[in-house]
């Protein structure tokens, strides 16, 4: 099967060597995502929610260039500095998957790679093979 690897431009993706997401065939997987924009600036400090729907939308972005659409997402992961965050969280992740229902994770780290950053998400999607 092919493999493309989808970047987001980011200098932390060649020094780190990772992927904003790769699709193998019709398998769509969304590296761990932070509420961290373009400039390298965190959106939402202090915001549980605002930082869910930032990552939400930089996670639907990637998909969209891996030929992908959230409708397609079976999975996602998401990562907590603060379990007592989670219905923040928990609401924006309903708000945008609430009719898809993809299986869920949520579980609670003691830290991200920026103390600000309170959520990390991961998604795994399953699209059509040729769909790109």
């Amino acid at each position: 099967m092919k493999r493309m690897n989808i970047s987001s431009g980011t200098p932390w993706e060649s020094i780190v060597g990772y992927s904003r997401a790769v699709r193998v065939g019709p398998f769509v997987h969304v590296a761990g995502t932070t509420a961290v924009n373009g400039d390298g600036d965190l959106v939402g400090a202090d915001d549980p929610y605002a930082q869910t729907v930032f990552i939400l939308n930089k996670i639907e972005q990637a998909l969209q260039n891996a030929g992908a659409a959230l409708t397609d997402v079976v999975r996602t992961r998401i990562y907590v500095t603060d379990v007592t965050d989670w219905d923040e969280v928990a609401r924006a992740h309903g708000e945008l998957f609430g009719q898809i229902r993809p299986a869920a994770t949520l579980v609670e780290v003691n830290s991200l790679l920026e103390p600000e950053m309170l959520v990390e998400i991961e998604a795994d999607a399953i699209c059509e093979e040729g769909a790109l």
